[in-house]
């Protein structure tokens, strides 16, 4: 059997598997007596139960949060590599890069989208977008901090529970902080060379570190604008399921999601990111509405970014060249994560 058409039974492979798994699960739900038949029924008429204007309110959310945070990657990219950066190619790349990484696993989009900004800005190399990467990232490292250090705050008695252990266990924890010391010196002697080779290449998309205004005006307020506009879209839709919408709420759902697409392989995280969502609303909703929320979350939004992504696809680079760059990009991206992996290993 050929590549292709390897490549094209995979997907008939997958669909079969999942309808005998459900076929599976819904005979041995009717064997035990669960009515499972009635359970989905209920959850999807809270999915398509809810008004419009929630819809509309939350694509709204949705389309600021893409731009934003592409207005921030363009910032990054303007200052690296010139005039040779257009607006227009940053924002359909990353729409790209959102939609993709809703149906595609491991979050694969986000390395297609390097690949095609390698394409179309004619100076730039893999390592210098990678590098670029690492930058518009560190505003998400601060607000994912942020949100973890809230929720770890918010729970009483945090403080004694999480550090009892270091409390009883002195010397033990100091043996393991050297240990783990000498191990990071180890690996960095070991891949030092290759880091400076890298770094020299990568360095030339970091360049607007060395000036602060214009990061924290450029890329930092940009992406705080998009990452507000994702709060905004959670509790849009908590709110479309009457779910109540508070602050911790909607840290806790962030918090969730966030372990949810760091610890899944399914695409945009769909199963893993459902059964954090309800364990997250556990005590401010029942789980048939918790998981109806993030259903319907999760499918109009990734329907909103598909479409968003295609209509900028064909503007900017028309529907055969953006056809064409898009597989082009996506056979590359599957070759570059398949030498990261080798590389880990």
């Amino acid at each position: 059997m050929s590549s292709t058409q390897t490549e094209q039974a995979h997907p008939a492979r997958r669909i079969v598997l999942i309808v005998a798994v459900i076929l599976v699960g819904a005979s041995f739900a009717d064997l035990v007596g669960l009515d499972l038949r009635g359970w989905f029924q209920d959850v999807w008429d809270t999915v398509t139960g809810i008004s419009i204007e929630y819809v509309i309110a939350g694509v709204i959310a949705k389309t600021v949060q893409t731009t934003a945070t592409a207005v921030g990657w363009y910032g990054i990219l303007r200052w690296a590599y010139g005039k040779e950066v257009l607006f227009r190619q940053v924002l359909a790349a990353y729409a790209a890069c959102v939609a993709l990484n809703c149906v595609l696993p491991a979050n694969l989009g986000s390395i297609v989208m390097m690949v095609m900004l390698t394409t179309v800005i004619a100076s730039a190399t893999f390592a210098g977008i990678l590098g670029a990467f690492l930058v518009q990232k560190i505003f998400y490292t601060v607000a994912g901090t942020f949100v973890y250090v809230y929720l770890f705050l918010s729970v009483p008695g945090s403080f004694d529970i999480s550090f009892s252990w270091i409390k009883e266990n002195p010397w033990a924890t100091i043996a393991l902080v050297v240990g783990v010391v000498v191990v990071v010196y180890i690996v960095v002697r070991v891949i030092w060379p290759k880091l400076v080779v890298w770094w020299a290449q990568a360095k030339a998309g970091g360049q607007i570190l060395a000036h602060p205004r214009e990061y924290l005006l450029k890329v930092f307020l940009p992406s705080l604008v998009g990452w507000l506009a994702s709060l905004c879209e959670i509790g849009i839709f908590l709110a479309a399921y009457e779910i109540p919408v508070t602050f911790h709420t909607i840290m806790t759902v962030v918090g969730g999601n966030s372990i949810a697409n760091t610890v899944s392989a399914t695409p945009g995280g769909a199963g893993v990111q459902q059964a954090f969502n309800v364990a997250s609303l556990k005590h401010v909703t029942d789980s048939r509405t918790a998981t109806a929320y993030s259903v319907g979350q999760q499918l109009i939004t990734t329907a909103w970014s598909l479409l968003f992504a295609a209509v900028l696809m064909i503007w900017v680079f028309g529907w055969g060249g953006g056809k064409t760059l898009i597989q082009r990009s996506y056979t590359e991206a599957k070759e570059k994560a398949a030498e990261r992996k080798a590389a880990h290993a």
